[in-house]
């Protein structure tokens, strides 16, 4: 069983939450000078993380009315272990890829269980049509190789105590420009939390 969040892992998901929901336009603005390059280094990993939380969209579809789980522990474990995989091939810190993929991958849940209980409570908005979910999952693997990469070359950011301010104005920048719903954005927001965790087990 996964530890319960430190308050500092709670904080973030917070942050990101609150901040995201209200699309403060404040936190869209873009630092200036180095704290400009530190916003643009993590905006390309929260962009990532929202294509993979816009995706969940075909997830759901795809397992809609199937006898296939919104909990996949077999496809969580693939997931995690090909991701470590890569980010050792980078030269990257897998335990810290595959905590910030663990996230990932609940955000993804987020979407599919919200859509899950709309469909259900309004049958005339469920799909009419099942996406194939191999063919999804492949859409998956390309978003989660370059999202490895961004974290990659992000660790410098991530482990700076600026971290947090600016991965919530990153998040805020991909939401406006994404244009999310709210379903979609508290998916974004529970996607975050271990981005700025430093030594987190």
């Amino acid at each position: 069983m996964r530890p319960h969040p430190s308050p500092r892992h709670a904080l973030i998901a917070v942050l990101a939450v609150a901040v995201l929901a209200t699309g403060a336009t404040a936190a869209v603005a873009a630092p200036a000078g180095p704290a400009r390059v530190q916003h643009d280094t993590l905006r390309p990993l929260v962009d990532l993380s929202a294509q993979r939380v816009l995706v969940a969209d075909e997830v759901a579809a795809a397992k809609w009315g199937t006898d296939s789980p919104i909990d996949d522990p077999a496809r969580e474990r693939e997931v995690l272990a090909a991701v470590a995989r890569q980010a050792e091939e980078l030269g990257a810190d897998p335990v810290a890829t595959s905590r910030i993929f663990r996230d990932q991958i609940e955000a993804s849940k987020v979407v599919q269980r919200g859509l899950y209980s709309r469909w259900d409570a309004d049958p005339a908005q469920a799909p009419t049509e099942r996406p194939d979910l191999g063919r999804v999952r492949l859409e998956i693997n390309r978003i989660n190789g370059e999202l490895v990469r961004a974290i990659a070359d992000s660790a410098a950011v991530r482990e700076a105590p600026s971290c947090v301010g600016h991965l919530t104005a990153g998040a805020a920048a991909v939401v406006h420009g994404r244009r999310l719903d709210p379903l979609h954005t508290v998916a974004l927001g529970r996607s975050l939390p271990s981005v700025c965790e430093r030594g987190a087990p």
